[in-house]
């Protein structure tokens, strides 16, 4: 590697201390980081960018290593996450030839170095959903999660010309999706606005369970703001579609993203599904309902790996509890004969196949088809989805 400013180093160790020490873990540590630089100014763009990689790299260590310094344990994450780093380079020189090892390598040496193990990256491993590999879930906890966006039918070309009009570097996946690297700035391309989705693949592939038809009628029942819709109207744009949360606030954010994305024909409805519906909704029934349910969220942590120091075992059960409160809630409102499209972003058992089997037990559904979605093979988030038919 290229000589490096030893003085340079350091402080950057001490604008991620700085970071670190004022982080109350009371909400997204990307909201927070944007409130740090706000507050100070004289950061250029290269501390910024030093802070952001160092911290989050931090994170990704997750229980790993308890018993050591903060900058002991940061220099074990750099290791690991990078390829090059002048901060290992300064304070452990000795990783620097193995600092290019692939993942696994690497992570074998510190477990026979005796500095870490494995399972402490991620310490609810024994709560993992049934298909879930772990040790390869473990591991994908210290690589970033590509940028993925959707595509609006039909506009595949002039996006794909957009992007390389710009220089901006992308993979193809699929017939309307496309990778990016993480961190891609698209909002200050505006043409792009209305063309396309921010959305993570697994959560695209969640369409293969709802199979709408022409003109049915659908509930996304925690619509939060709106991207199961939009995937479900961008599939089949004649649905009769009414959409519920338990916030204004929420549904005026998917408001703003349907009036981007084009659709105007829909309903929608504060409600709280922790209580029956019917008083509002009354006998209605749906062709189809989509329960996105509220949860633990930890199949998305390789985005937002603070979370991993923040979580209680106890949450599960808490999650759990409330996904089968929701579920009760709504499943009276599916025809015979149709679906209900249960999803999370959880890897943990109790929240996902528990309970599907509480639902099919309690309120007269089958399985028709049900997935853990792998996100951690291909650098995606990982979801479940189960599509459930009522008989």
């Amino acid at each position: 590697m290229a000589e490096f400013n030893e003085k340079r180093v350091y402080q950057q160790i001490r604008n991620f201390e700085r970071a670190m020490d004022g982080f109350e873990a009371d909400q997204p540590f990307s909201r927070y980081l944007t409130a740090f630089f706000k507050q100070n100014k004289q950061m250029g763009s290269s501390d910024r960018k030093s802070i952001s990689r160092l911290c989050y790299n931090y994170f990704r260590l997750g229980m790993a290593a308890p018993l050591l310094s903060q900058q002991r344990r940061l220099v074990l994450a750099e290791f690991l996450c990078e390829k090059d780093s002048t901060l290992v380079a300064l304070l452990e020189p000795a990783y620097m030839d193995k600092i290019g090892l692939p993942l696994a390598e690497k992570l074998a040496f510190l477990e026979d170095e005796g500095m870490l193990t494995l399972n402490d990256l991620f310490p609810f491993h024994e709560h993992l959903s049934t298909e879930i590999d772990a040790k390869l879930f473990l591991k994908s906890q210290l690589v970033q999660p590509n940028l993925y966006i959707r595509v609006k039918q039909g506009k595949n070309n002039v996006v794909r010309a957009l992007l390389e009009e710009n220089q901006i570097p992308y993979s193809i996946i699929g017939e309307q999706t496309i990778s990016l690297a993480n961190g891609t700035s698209l909002q200050r391309f505006s043409a792009l606005e209305g063309l396309i989705e921010v959305q993570d693949l697994s959560s695209q592939r969640t369409l293969d369970f709802m199979q709408p038809k022409q003109k049915e009628f659908w509930w996304d029942c925690c619509a939060a703001s709106g991207g199961k819709s939009l995937l479900l109207m961008d599939a089949c744009p004649t649905v009769n579609l009414f959409v519920s949360d338990l916030r204004m606030s929420i549904l005026r954010n998917l408001d703003e993203r349907f009036e981007r994305a084009g659709i105007k024909h829909y309903r929608k409805k504060i409600l709280d599904l922790t209580k029956d519906p019917s008083p509002i909704l009354g006998k209605e029934q749906f062709d189809g309902i989509i329960l996105d349910a509220p949860c633990s969220g930890s199949g998305t942590w390789g985005r937002t790996p603070e979370m991993i120091r923040q979580f209680k075992t106890s949450k599960i059960t808490e999650f759990s509890s409330l996904q089968k409160s929701i579920a009760s809630h709504v499943a009276g409102h599916v025809k015979v004969g149709k679906p209900l499209v249960y999803i999370t972003c959880s890897v943990f058992k109790a929240e996902n196949e528990d309970v599907v089997q509480y639902i099919v037990d309690n309120f007269g559904f089958e399985i028709e088809s049900m997935q853990t979605l792998k996100g951690y093979e291909v650098q995606a988030d990982s979801m479940f989805v189960a599509r459930l038919i009522k008989q």
